[in-house]
């Protein structure tokens, strides 16, 4: 088969307006459920939020090597 002969396919249009509306009813029961696990046991929120804490340093220390990356390769140039 000749590649100027292959069949070109179209993709299927999938209706996304069932989709949001089931992100909007997942998003909604997952937030309710954090709220009654915070509510019930409060060392949970505690350990959440320590998590919290450490993921937010390591986002400051990931975008401080990439600003070191990004000034180290003008240097270069």
């Amino acid at each position: 088969m000749n590649l100027n002969q292959r069949k070109s396919y179209k993709p299927i249009k999938i209706n996304n307006n069932m989709n949001k509306w089931l992100e909007l009813l997942v998003g909604l029961i997952l937030v309710i459920l954090a709220v009654l696990a915070w509510a019930l046991y409060p060392s949970w929120g505690a350990a959440a939020l320590t998590v919290l804490k450490g993921g937010i340093v390591w986002l400051v220390i990931l975008i401080g090597l990439l600003f070191l990356m990004l000034g180290i390769s003008d240097l270069k140039e």
